[in-house]
């Protein structure tokens, strides 16, 4: 057993063959390897097995261990929502739907309903990492987040700000730009004093057009000195776009920077409206882009341009966007990145095109950048966040690994998830 300063860590060893994606260009097969698990969670060592190697768990052939998926955005109490008036405009969308609905949960027993169907079906989906937005609600939103605790999802809890009075409902708003950092702060020590080592806040302005200026200031103070992650969305479509342009007189991207919420490792949410001096600014500001491509299909009125992105030094990493995106699926958000790049193609950007190893980064090793977690690759020193999947029937055995992985990413299911890991602890 490895010893650190004279006490010995116990090690599980897994035996299994390792797909990963370390870089946007980059799938690395690992065949028959040995991972050796620490009891912190954390990845040992990870070589080849000799024919002899010991292990504690040895995965049959047609089983590949894979990276667990990071969701980067995710509005848990949409849950409910899943699949509903899609075919509205975003902001009809909201005050019809989806705000009575997240004003539900002022009822707690009712939030905690929901969170105990949704964790659990996210991580049979193989989605190890959540960012979550939750609701205005704080008792709600420290349920969320002891659930996670509780079933062992890693994740992002952020209860939603917004007091603006043009950009919210009456019945479903904070009363004052006061109360809404206020409650943000009470928010953030609630989950911290939680005591997970999985579970941190975020602070959550909803977006622009949902908050007051004195709200947005506030909160990104707060966010510097609490050393707490900011979540928010970002020029998602025509009519936030217009919304901010209108009234900050500069882009989403400059906006935010200017109420101090660009910070390192702050989500921008879809993004898809982004020109060339906001992608500089993102990658200056060490910031980067839930890419959420199925739900821009609805809402955003243009597909989001992550080639452009990642060249650009823009961390980018996959989002449902539940409810805007009707599947908790990652799997499937590989697939739809893929044909937002050919759709960017068709609309004149010739090299947009998003292939099977960087739509699979991006829900993977992207998305933990993004959100700075160690994990996402399966290698030494990394959490072990971890999915055993069985590669689907249609994967012919003698096909090489690029072909076999490609139509993993593209035809696994659910059903073919054998085990979830999260910090080496099995949660599924």
């Amino acid at each position: 057993m490895p010893v650190r300063r004279g006490i010995v860590v116990a090690v599980t060893t897994i035996r299994a063959t390792v797909l990963h994606t370390p870089s946007p260009d980059r799938l690395d097969v690992l065949v028959d390897q040995a991972i050796e698990i620490d009891d912190t969670g954390r990845i040992e060592r990870i070589g080849a097995a000799g024919p002899d190697a010991h292990a504690d768990v040895v995965l049959p052939d047609d089983t590949v261990i894979v990276p667990g998926f990071v969701d980067t955005h995710l509005h848990a109490p949409q849950w409910p929502q899943l699949g509903t008036a899609l075919d509205l405009p975003l902001d009809q969308w909201l005050f019809e739907y989806t705000f009575p609905l997240e004003a539900r949960f002022a009822d707690l027993e009712f939030a905690r309903q929901v969170w105990d169907h949704m964790v659990p079906s996210l991580l049979r989906h193989g989605t190890t990492t959540v960012t979550y937005y939750a609701s205005i609600h704080e008792a709600a939103t420290t349920a969320l987040a002891e659930t996670c605790a509780r079933l062992g999802q890693r994740a992002f809890v952020g209860r939603c700000a917004m007091d603006h009075p043009d950009g919210t409902p009456e019945w479903y708003r904070d009363p004052s730009p006061e109360a809404s950092i206020a409650a943000s702060a009470r928010s953030i020590d609630e989950i911290r004093a939680i005591g997970s080592q999985l579970v941190q806040p975020i602070i959550t302005p909803r977006f622009i057009p949902a908050c007051t200026d004195e709200a947005l200031t506030g909160l990104a103070a707060l966010a510097a000195d609490t050393d707490t992650l900011i979540q928010t969305h970002c020029s998602e479509g025509d009519w936030e776009h217009g919304h901010v342009l209108e009234r900050c007189g500069v882009t989403d991207a400059h906006a935010l920077d200017r109420f101090g919420l660009m910070r390192e490792h702050t989500v921008l949410a879809h993004a898809t409206h982004l020109d060339d001096t906001d992608r500089a600014l993102i990658a200056q500001r060490g910031a980067g882009v839930a890419h959420c491509p199925l739900s821009n299909v609805y809402f955003s009125e243009r597909a989001f341009s992550a080639r452009a992105a990642i060249e650009a030094g823009v961390r980018v990493g996959l989002g449902t966007d539940i409810a805007g995106g009707p599947s908790p699926s990652l799997f499937a958000q590989c697939g739809h990145a893929m044909v937002a790049g050919r759709r960017r193609v068709d609309e004149g950007e010739a090299d947009a095109r998003v292939d099977t190893t960087t739509a699979f980064w991006m829900a993977t090793a992207g998305g933990a950048d993004l959100l700075g977690v160690d994990a996402g690759v399966i290698e030494a020193g990394r959490w072990f966040d971890a999915v055993a999947i069985r590669l689907p029937d249609q994967v012919v055995p003698d096909g090489d690994w690029a072909s076999r992985f490609e139509r993993l990413v593209r035809l696994a299911t659910p059903n073919d998830i054998r085990s979830v890991w999260v910090a080496g602890r099995q949660v599924v």
